[in-house]
């Protein structure tokens, strides 16, 4: 059974991706961290629509955690193969680096970079083997342009954003393409607190973006006819930056 794991797939654009890899044929493994009533939503969507799928808890900032419940979950089932993985889990703590403590910077570095290695590491093997794979990460604008107020988000998202483009060239030869989209401000509970009126006026398309169309570009990414295309950042921000 060819499945797509989501990670940070119970909400947002998260929630929108695995609904989209459902309505492209693949079992999705919905991963969450400690929202299981959010993430039991996503599951329910996706089964109104004919899909299936499971849920998978795990906290990607934490690779013993990932190790236990995602390479488990590997070993248990043998007739399952992860073909698209969409690293989409993330977190922002926003302060001025002045005023930024430890903690600000490390929960943001962890959840996005080190999860995309731990988990990616994982999944990888499989896609080897097979000589088959799709991996696309979620990356910002922040990551491309940079924003005051988030240098940890910023550094972490630019990170991944490397990581692409050479992980890419590691694995081209074996079937396997690597991409990220890069969102602007789409609408989620990660811009609540931002002026909205204000900010799209910045916006060529005078709007701020929807999960879904961010689903859309990451199901063309996992398709098959995208099979020439890797090591690239697709922004998706209504023209704000490029």
């Amino acid at each position: 059974m060819k499945c797509s794991l989501v990670t940070g797939g119970s909400r947002g654009i998260g929630r929108a991706i695995c609904i989209k890899m459902a309505q492209m044929g693949y079992y999705v493994l919905i991963n969450y961290k400690s929202n299981v009533e959010e993430a039991e939503k996503t599951l329910t969507q996706i089964r109104q629509e004919g899909g299936n799928g499971e849920l998978i808890r795990f906290d990607v900032s934490a690779k013993e955690d990932i190790q236990r419940s995602l390479g488990g979950w590997i070993k248990t089932n043998e007739d399952k193969y992860i073909e698209v993985l969409v690293n989409n889990a993330g977190i922002k703590e926003d302060a001025l680096m002045m005023w930024m403590n430890d903690e600000q910077w490390e929960n943001v570095i962890r959840t996005s970079l080190d999860g995309f290695f731990y988990v990616t590491r994982l999944v990888l093997n499989g896609m080897l083997l097979k000589k088959y794979g799709r991996i696309i990460n979620i990356a910002s604008l922040s990551g491309l342009k940079g924003l005051p107020g988030q240098t940890n988000y910023s550094a972490a998202k630019a990170g991944v954003i490397g990581a692409t483009k050479a992980l890419a060239q590691e694995v081209g030869r074996r079937g396997i393409t690597v991409n990220a989209v890069a969102p602007g401000f789409i609408k989620t509970d990660m811009i609540e607190g931002l002026d909205e009126k204000t900010l799209q006026k910045m916006i060529p398309v005078n709007r701020f973006g929807l999960p879904e169309e961010v689903a859309h570009a990451v199901g063309f990414l996992a398709s098959k006819e995208a099979a020439y295309i890797t090591a690239e950042v697709l922004s998706i921000n209504g023209g704000l930056y490029s």
